[in-house]
Parts: C-alpha cells; sequence; structure tokens
C-alpha cells in the first residue's frame, strides 16, 4: 500500500510540474494579436459564427497570449481581397473559404466543396489522415501566397438552391441567371446557366433587383436569414454541390513562424475543435428552420428527380476531366482525392445504416 501511495504522490507531483512548466511556457510566450476579417458575417449560424467562438477558446487556451479581433465583411478587407491581403501581411489573418480563389488557383474548390463530393466525415478523414491537410498548404506554397491554412470549420449540406419556379428537366435551366459557388457553377454553366459568384451581402438585393433569377448560399438556417424565401419559393434538395464545406482560417507564415510551438498547438487544437462544433451547429439548426419556411414562408421544399440529378452528375464528370486536364496541381489533388474516395467506399458502404426516410 505505501509502494502505491508513493508512486501515486510521484505521478501527481509530476503531473503538478508538467503543468507548471506548461504555464510557464505559456507566461514566457510573445502577445499576438490576429486582426480576422471574415467572408460571412458571425451573425449567419454555422457560416459566419464559428469564428467569435474560436477567437474566444484561443484567448483562454492559450493564457491569453493569443488574442483575435474579428472583423465583419468589408470592416477591413473585403472578402475576396483576404487571401492577398494576408499573403501581403497588410493583414495577418482572414477567415474564409479556399473555394473563393478559383480565379487564381484553380485547385482551391476542391478543399472547399466538391460537387457529388465527400459528407463532412468522409472529408475530414481524408484532411486529417489522408493527404488532404499536406495538399492543401502545398497549393497555397506552390501557388507563391505566403500563408499558412487552418480548417477551421466544415458545414453540413447546403440546399441546391432557390427558384421563382419549379424545374422539372435540364432545359428548364436554359438561360437563368443565378449565384453559384465553386465547381458547382460549371457545372450549371453545362446546363445553360449564367453564373456569377457574389459575397453573401449582395446577394438578396440582386435576388430582389432582378438582377439574377435564383440563388444558391448556405443551409437553410443561414438562407433563411438573409431571405431569399420573401422571394423564390421553391428550395431544392439535396444540395448536390456542397455535401459539405470547409473554411479555412488563414495566418500570414511570418506571423505563424513567429508563434511558439505552444501557440501554434493552441491554433491547430482549437480550430479541430471547430470543425466539430461547426458541424454539430450546423445540424442541429436547419430541421426548425424548414419546418417554419413550410408552415409560415410558404415555401415548398422540392427534391430534385432522378433526371436532374443525372443531368448534375454528368455535367460534373465533364468538368473535372476538363479541370484536370487544365492544371496539373488541380488533376494532382483530384486524383488523391478520389483514391481515398474509393478506398473509403469498402467502409462507408458497410459501415453506416441507410439513411432514415
Amino acid at each position: 500500500m505505501k509502494k502505491i501511495m508513493k508512486a501515486t504522490l510521484t505521478a501527481a507531483s509530476v503531473s503538478v510540474a508538467l503543468a507548471g512548466i506548461a504555464l510557464e511556457a505559456q507566461a514566457a510566450d510573445k502577445k499576438i494579436l490576429l486582426k480576422v476579417p471574415v467572408a460571412f458575417a458571425t451573425s449567419l449560424p454555422g457560416l459566419g459564427s464559428p469564428i467569435p467562438k474560436v477567437a474566444e477558446q484561443v484567448k483562454l487556451v492559450s493564457n491569453n497570449s493569443i488574442r483575435m479581433k474579428v472583423y465583419e465583411p468589408g470592416k477591413l478587407v473585403a472578402p475576396f481581397e483576404i487571401l492577398d491581403a494576408v499573403s501581403r501581411g497588410k493583414i495577418n489573418a482572414g477567415y474564409t473559404t479556399a473555394g473563393y480563389w478559383a480565379g487564381k488557383i484553380p485547385a482551391s474548390p476542391i478543399f472547399s466543396a466538391v460537387p457529388f463530393g465527400p459528407d463532412a466525415g468522409e472529408y475530414m478523414a481524408w484532411m486529417y489522415y489522408g493527404n488532404g491537410l499536406k495538399l492543401y498548404q502545398e497549393m497555397y506554397d506552390q501557388a507563391g501566397y505566403n500563408v499558412k491554412v487552418l480548417p477551421c470549420a466544415i458545414n453540413p449540406p447546403e440546399t441546391s438552391g432557390w427558384f421563382a419556379k419549379p424545374i422539372e428537366k435540364p432545359e428548364d435551366l436554359q438561360g437563368l441567371r443565378m449565384r453559384f459557388f465553386g465547381l458547382g457553377a460549371k457545372v450549371m454553366e453545362k446546363l445553360g446557366v449564367s453564373t456569377s459568384l457574389l459575397p453573401g451581402s449582395e446577394i438578396f438585393p440582386a435576388l430582389e433587383k432582378g438582377a439574377i433569377d435564383a440563388t444558391e448560399f448556405s443551409m437553410p438556417a443561414v438562407d433563411t436569414r438573409v431571405g431569399f424565401h420573401k422571394i423564390a419559393k421553391y428550395n431544392y434538395f439535396p444540395g448536390w454541390h456542397q455535401q459539405s464545406t470547409i473554411f479555412e482560417l488563414l495566418l500570414n507564415k511570418d506571423t505563424w513562424n513567429q508563434m511558439s510551438e505552444s501557440q501554434q498547438a493552441v491554433m491547430n487544437q482549437v480550430c479541430k475543435a471547430s470543425m466539430a462544433d461547426s458541424f454539430a451547429e450546423g445540424e442541429a439548426k436547419q430541421f426548425a428552420v424548414m419546418k417554419e419556411n413550410v408552415e409560415k414562408n410558404n415555401v415548398k421544399i422540392m427534391k430534385w428527380n432522378d433526371t436532374m440529378l443525372e443531368a448534375f452528375r454528368t455535367a460534373w464528370v465533364d468538368v473535372a476531366k476538363e479541370e484536370a486536364a487544365d492544371d496539373a496541381f488541380f488533376k494532382k489533388v483530384w486524383d488523391d482525392l478520389n483514391g481515398f474516395r474509393e478506398d473509403y467506399k469498402l467502409w462507408g458502404s458497410n459501415g453506416y445504416l441507410p439513411r432514415q426516410k
């Protein structure tokens, strides 16, 4: 018994000592202020709401050695300028999504959302335990951007869009003007849609003024907050273009390199925790909004028929082939993700019950 008590006391002493060393290391860390412009209003659940929580946790876990000041869209840097501003050191951090950089880096949308792509669990598996995260950083490095990227939130499926009339066949899409995101926009263009990538704050005014005929943006809880249901009453599912969406925290690499190992670990682990929390928030907040949309806002929840889903899928296969042929790094990432998904099928098709009806 004495030996056990002695061993227990020794272990406790070691734990206290290690905790003291950790606190001393934190106390010695250089204080860092991250000024973080965001691409999405923090009032939008699951879309902009994760980053204030990250800021709060980073401050607590780092023992106040890292603080984050969050700026609403356009207050410090315009949403589509965040990557360049962080890379140049105009700001030292930013919260956005890689799909916004498709015009600069063709492979970037693969790290944001993939049509007919992985759901959140499979996406994170590739990101953290496949080659996803390594390729994500490599993408920015080889493109010449001086940034460190941390996946920092992930959303469940989006709605497939808000339309003023039913869409029953591919011909019904011909000539529509629609706000659309990422690689899915290229699919829609193949089906005769004229697409534009508007930031969130500009979508409703464009829809209201008739500059666009239809739009997609995010999950029901976000879309309803923006007010699309006031104009377009046909809300389509499933979100074939974004079965899950990753959001990134970009840090200027010089700022990242100035952080201690402890501070870098804080940033990594808080962002990983945010991935879980944002997904849970997204899953929890959709069904009540969908119910309210039907009962109070006269929204019609629509499911794509098999003909439309097959048209989207066929067009996507063509888009993916074209993108891979046009850009070597896109092909590298696409081949890696496809290889992971092919292996994952054995588990994914056997491990889970069919979705409840």
